[in-house]
């Protein structure tokens, strides 16, 4: 009898450990809005909370939304992350922030991959947020200029270059100034070629093409992220070099250059924004970053049907050569 005693005591009390013990380790719920599920950048996503003690399946819960460019749809996609009830959202780009904002302004938030986070009004400034939301911003001062440096570098002859705008993307006006400044320095004719639609993408080609361009600068912008393969394609039917933001068009879409942030790097950056907030630490209190790692990817087949040899300065910053 003392021993059935004892043996119940025991499976009690590990009863009652367990219990403590999953009390100590509650489910965190946390939601994200991307543009689309780049495999790179979620697993970079998922190590990055790994390496702070999050575990899908064991103490976290994650909820995936994609708008895909399809902006009629980011409201409702909102609203299936919103009814999720996660502790943090993170969202990607502009448009997606600002719906998860007008939505769940009492959700803390994390943003990736937007322009200048003060023009735009996501933050009151970059070292203190305030507010409900913090991140990591993706075009820092000079980014523009530095891409349009190596553009001229590949192409050396080019005096005219396109610059395609979307005139409504709140960062424009900003990174115009030091665009053309940029522009003077290198000696040569800025040809600025805008579309907000997409109907709009080919005129604005065209027209880079009857003034006379030689090479087009293609910032980041949601419109282009969305319709990638169409501008790709654009910029290879007019035979005009392209300098793109985004790493998938030219590695996935086959665009010939791009510099810009390293997108992995980002969004692990962004995992430890979350874990800060999951220990009670407020977003407006969290600075907002800039990158601090950028690619320069080459797709070689694409210069070789522009008939382009790349510069041996440019093979040497390479960090990816696409054959």
């Amino acid at each position: 009898m003392r021993r059935l005693r004892a043996l119940a005591f025991i499976a009690i009390s590990l009863i009652l450990f367990a219990s403590l013990a999953s009390g100590q380790q509650p489910v965190h719920r946390i939601g994200v809005l991307s543009v689309g599920g780049n495999p790179e950048v979620m697993q970079a996503f998922t190590e990055g909370l790994r390496e702070r003690g999050y575990v899908v399946g064991r103490n976290l819960r994650v909820e995936h939304r994609y708008s895909e460019g399809r902006t009629e749809q980011i409201p409702s996609l909102v609203a299936e992350l919103v009814a999720f009830d996660p502790e943090v959202i993170v969202a990607q780009t502009s448009p997606n922030v600002v719906a998860v904002r007008a939505a769940a302004p009492n959700i803390p938030l994390v943003f990736v991959d937007v322009g200048d986070a003060v023009v735009i009004g996501l933050v009151k400034s970059l070292r203190r947020p305030g507010g409900n939301m913090t991140g990591i911003v993706s075009v820092p001062d000079g980014l523009l200029g530095k891409q349009l440096q190596l553009l001229k570098e590949l192409v050396p002859q080019a005096s005219r270059i396109a610059v395609l705008v979307n005139p409504t993307n709140p960062g424009y006006q900003r990174g115009k100034p030091q665009l053309l400044e940029s522009g003077r320095l290198l000696g040569v004719e800025l040809l600025i070629v805008e579309a907000s639609m997409p109907d709009q993408l080919e005129t604005a080609f065209e027209t880079a093409h009857t003034q006379g361009a030689e090479a087009i600068q293609i910032p980041g912008d949601p419109l282009i992220i969305t319709h990638s393969a169409k501008v790709v394609g654009l910029a290879a039917r007019y035979r005009l070099p392209a300098m793109y933001f985004g790493r998938a068009h030219v590695v996935r879409d086959g665009g010939l250059i791009r510099y810009g942030p390293a997108p992995s790097d980002l969004w692990r950056r962004a995992a430890a924004y979350v874990d800060k907030i999951l220990k009670g630490e407020r977003p407006g209190d969290l600075p907002v970053e800039e990158p601090t790692r950028f690619n320069l990817v080459v797709n070689l087949k694409t210069a070789a049907a522009l008939g382009i040899t790349i510069p041996p300065s440019i093979l040497a910053q390479a960090d990816e050569l696409i054959e």
